[in-house]
């Protein structure tokens, strides 16, 4: 399951911006974390504007899971399908 995506305007520093701001929404201080023990945003960023549409690259920053394309930031929230305890 898929939340809502941010969009993106295609500038330079937009990707890091909206990956600061995704993980900001999800109650993660800018603070708390250091971006490129995670990823390189200059790579992933010349990646998804080299593509065209059919990427997405995920990865997982202090327990939050990302989906990155060329539409957006998505964070990834795992469907629970167990059944019910007895």
């Amino acid at each position: 399951m898929h939340s809502p995506s941010t969009g993106r305007s295609g500038g330079p520093n937009d990707l890091l911006l909206e990956i600061v701001e995704t993980l900001e929404a999800c109650g993660l201080e800018d603070d708390s974390y250091q971006l490129q023990e995670y990823i390189d945003v200059g790579a992933l960023e010349q990646l998804v504007a080299s593509s065209d549409g059919d990427i997405t690259v995920q990865f997982t920053v202090e327990g939050i899971r990302l989906d990155v394309s060329p539409e957006g930031v998505d964070v990834l929230v795992e469907a629970h399908s167990g059944t019910p305890e007895e």
